[in-house]
């Protein structure tokens, strides 16, 4: 079909800038000032979209829609809202617009936009939308344009790369492919509630539905294919790109830098900023790329791709060689064989069609035929053969017989199956619509136009439900109606047995304790809502647990002393805190649904008496001092440090010769040590009591639990400076258990009873330290050692490391029977020499 010439108009513009500067709504506004105009989008939907906003602005009488599947064509009709593929060219206009006009630059489809550019026209007005990549090619191939740039009205901004559980509310989430769309989408419902989805795959009224879902906030994420990127507006705050690749067709390729910006000017809308970013397995985005989108900077398209439009229909085989004529100027480029040429070429090779396509009317009919889009893409010669069939039809029966829409409708309209299933049939009706919209092709085109749309729709519903189903927890969406509508004094609710709470016939949560927690996650968004519709079924629960818990035995508590977590019936509900003194600690309820604060005193009040009675039962030994009473000053003093001290007090000056003989021995029998270093009472020193105490002091000090280990004798380090409350004295660059330590100087000092000693080889074993680091922290005690001669190989076993001359007792050198040792001659064997120090001066005696 041969298109009208249009005289050249008086102006022919070119409106171009990034996402977000109301390029579509200025052309709206225009086209709508003129008599009449024509629109042309990149998506059905898009179309769809703007269809209906202009029928509120001028009416449906006014007011027409054309795309591939649907024709609505007032008679009264004077601006038209099209696909671009289906601009009505031959009908004249005033005003003439196509938007997103560099996708002059696509393989597959930028023929149409190229051919709209270089030949369609309004009579008064041609305007050009799009991204200014294509400024210098439009300046080329259209001479005299006028190209307005317009800035973006709000800002982008990279937020990096965050994983899907911690995105934002009012995301949107990019992926490149169905499989992908979906595996997204149901993490998000299991981490965030829910989400809706935009693919092109959808119809207008399925992608309208769930556009709805995500406008009402009935959700708070969207996970979309790249089709968003095309004038889909929303308001969305966030854009995450689940890959920065796709799989074009062709090839698997990396975006480009306007691919990825189209994409993530999604983000923010009006003068709202935006950001953008990476997520999933998604590689995060170099800081070239950033740059660009942020900066709407990207490299001007080179070349655009064009098809031959001055066709001959004189054969088939004509037909193909005109359309495969090569670009005729530079900039323009052939693109990729289209699904249109590769239907064509496949029926110019059949005998049926060589014989039916004869003439120039009969060949263009091919060609129309040949045009139906494969929106199945099925892989297969289906398409193929179905554009065969329905040629034969229109040239043998004259037109596309009644059978065959019934057959077709009927098997696309079965409402049952999955996603998959229904997506599937809805691209089947497509077809079918598409055939339909060619009122020449059938005498009940109308008729068959309304069956198509019904099927379209019903099966769109149906989607709708079923995507909403999978991918949206409807729990929470029932419930905040309810909530929002009727508040939450008639709601029905319950708890069970085993302590899950029940509202509205939906499971919120479990009761633990006092604590409800949600079914999800706790950073779902619907966990305020679950809490709020959980909490009115707590309103007779909490206080029959509060008279429970008061009125039980303390056997049905616990207190972990390595968490400081108490427990009742086996679930954490409390920890202890900073009390009046170290061994009185104080009790803290974190969270809990209490309805008022006496419930949550009463509970304290109970969980203080038990944690009080089961330090007392498992730091007896210390507590057993509480009930000492005798004349002695110092053996009262002495308790009292302890106790104060939770069970090892520093010495005081001059002790222990202090103390005398029978203080020490009453001591001794009450448990109490006077060591070297400090007072202590050893069986505090077990894991469990110490475990306690290091808990105790830690409040009391306001400081974290230092790391150790009581089983074992000595620590790696000095460590923190609390493990020296705890029983563990710096000593040889390790911290060594106080009672270990006081054990081994007594070693020691009985080794050396007699006069110099070799010290027991056994000795290291027998306190589990290793021989090195029992030299170490030797010679941090009141001896010194001086190296031994070097065995000859072989000669001897292992040695003992060295030999005892002395050591001290409460700062003086002992030596045996107060003798000077004598000067030791060189050892046959290879022992260190110790002698002993005085603590004074240093000075060996």
């Amino acid at each position: 079909m041969k298109r009208p010439h249009h005289s050249m108009p008086r102006r022919v513009r070119a409106v171009l800038g990034p996402t977000n500067t109301g390029k579509t709504h200025y052309a709206l506004e225009r086209m709508l000032a003129h008599a009449s105009g024509i629109i042309g989008f990149p998506l059905r939907l898009l179309a769809r979209e703007n269809y209906e906003r202009m029928v509120r602005l001028k009416g449906a009488r006014h007011v027409a829609l054309i795309t591939g599947e649907e024709k609505i064509v007032p008679p009264e009709a004077k601006w038209f809202s099209c696909t671009t593929e289906a601009m009505p060219l031959a009908r004249p206009v005033e005003f003439l617009a196509v938007d997103e006009i560099q996708l002059s630059s696509d393989p597959d489809r930028g023929h149409v936009f190229t051919d709209r550019l270089l030949n369609a026209r309004g009579a008064v007005e041609t305007l050009f939308l799009g991204a200014e990549t294509i400024r210098p090619l439009l300046q080329r191939l259209v001479p005299g344009i006028e190209i307005d740039i317009r800035p973006r009205l709000s800002h982008l901004v990279h937020d990096g790369h965050i994983k899907l559980s911690r995105l934002p509310p009012r995301s949107a989430i990019v992926a490149f492919s169905a499989a992908e769309v979906y595996a997204i989408a149901e993490v998000i419902r299991r981490r965030r509630g829910g989400c809706a989805l935009i693919m092109g795959q959808l119809s207008p009224r399925t992608r309208n539905a769930q556009v709805e879902l995500y406008q009402n906030k009935d959700v708070d994420y969207l996970v979309a294919t790249d089709a968003i990127g095309m004038g889909l507006n929303m308001d969305v705050n966030h854009v995450a790109l689940a890959s920065l690749t796709k799989f074009d067709g062709a090839t698997l390729r990396p975006l480009t830098a306007q691919e990825c910006a189209q994409i993530a000017g999604r983000a923010g809308r009006g003068m709202k900023d935006g950001s953008f970013g990476t997520t999933g397995d998604s590689r995060p985005m170099g800081e070239t790329l950033v740059e660009a989108i942020e900066g709407h900077r990207f490299d001007p398209v080179q070349r655009v791709s064009w098809r031959n439009a001055a066709l001959d229909f004189s054969t088939p085989g004509a037909l193909l060689a005109s359309l495969n004529m090569p670009p005729p100027q530079r900039g323009l480029v052939a693109g990729r064989p289209a699904s249109d040429i590769l239907t064509l070429e496949s029926l110019a090779g059949e005998r049926d069609i060589l014989e039916t396509a004869r003439g120039e009317k009969a060949t263009s009919l091919l060609w129309d035929v040949c045009q139906i889009p494969d929106f199945r893409k099925l892989g297969d010669d289906s398409h193929t053969r179905l554009c065969q069939k329905l040629y034969l039809h229109l040239q043998q029966d004259g037109e596309i017989p009644g059978h065959w829409f019934d057959s077709h409708i009927a098997g696309f309209s079965r409402l049952e199956g999955d996603i998959d299933t229904l997506m599937h049939r809805l691209t089947g009706i497509r077809v079918c619509a598409y055939v339909a919209a060619r009122s020449e092709w059938s005498r009940r085109a109308r008729h068959w136009q309304e069956r198509t749309r019904e099927i379209e729709d019903l099966l769109s519903d149906v989607l709708h439900e079923r995507l909403t189903a999978r991918f949206v927890d409807r729990r929470a969406t029932s419930l905040l109606r309810r909530l929002d509508q009727e508040g939450s004094g008639d709601l029905l609710s319950a708890v069970t047995q085993n302590g899950q709470v029940i509202v509205e016939g939906h499971a919120v949560g479990t009761i633990e304790g006092f604590t409800l927690r949600p079914d999800r996650e706790e950073d779902l968004p619907e966990r305020k809502l679950m809490l709020r519709a959980g909490r009115r079924a707590l309103l007779h629960e909490i206080p029959r647990r509060v008279r429970a818990l008061v009125d039980a035995e303390d056997t049905a508590f616990g207190l972990s002393p390595e968490s400081g977590m108490l427990s009742w019936n086996d679930v954490e509900i409390a920890r202890l805190a900073r009390g009046s003194s170290l061994l009185a600690p104080g009790v803290t309820i974190p969270g809990g649904e209490f309805s008022d604060s006496r419930q949550r005193d009463q509970v304290r009040e109970r969980l203080v008496r038990f944690s009080h009675a089961e330090i007392r039962r498992i730091l007896a030994p210390l507590f057993a001092l509480d009930a000492v009473a005798g004349p002695s000053a110092a053996l009262r003093g002495v308790t009292h440090r302890l106790i104060e001290n939770g069970g090892v007090a520093p010495l005081l000056p001059g002790e222990p010769d202090l103390h005398p003989h029978q203080d020490r021995s009453r001591m001794k029998k009450l448990g109490i040590l006077v060591g070297s270093r400090a007072v202590f009472m050893p069986a505090l020193l077990k894991p469990a009591p110490m475990a306690l105490r290091a808990r105790l002091i830690a409040l009391w000090l306001q400081k974290p639990v230092p790391a150790y280990d009581a089983t074992r004798t000595t620590l790696p380090g000095l460590g923190d400076a609390m493990l020296s409350a705890l029983g563990w004295v710096p000593v040889g660059g390790v911290r060594m258990r106080l009672d270990r330590y006081e054990r081994l100087l007594e070693t020691v000092r009985h080794t050396v009873r007699g006069g110099p000693s070799p010290l027991p080889r056994d000795l290291a074993s027998r306190f589990g330290i290793k021989p090195s680091l029992l030299l170490q922290i030797l010679s941090d005690m009141p001896v010194r050692t001086r190296p031994a001669a070097t065995p000859a190989p072989g000669q001897y076993g292992p040695p003992a490391p060295f030999m005892i001359l002395g050591s001290l007792r409460h700062g003086r050198v002992r030596h045996d029977k107060g003798k000077r040792p004598p000067r030791p001659r060189e050892p046959d064997s290879p022992f260190a020499v110790l002698a002993g120090l005085t603590r004074r001066s240093g000075a060996t005696r």
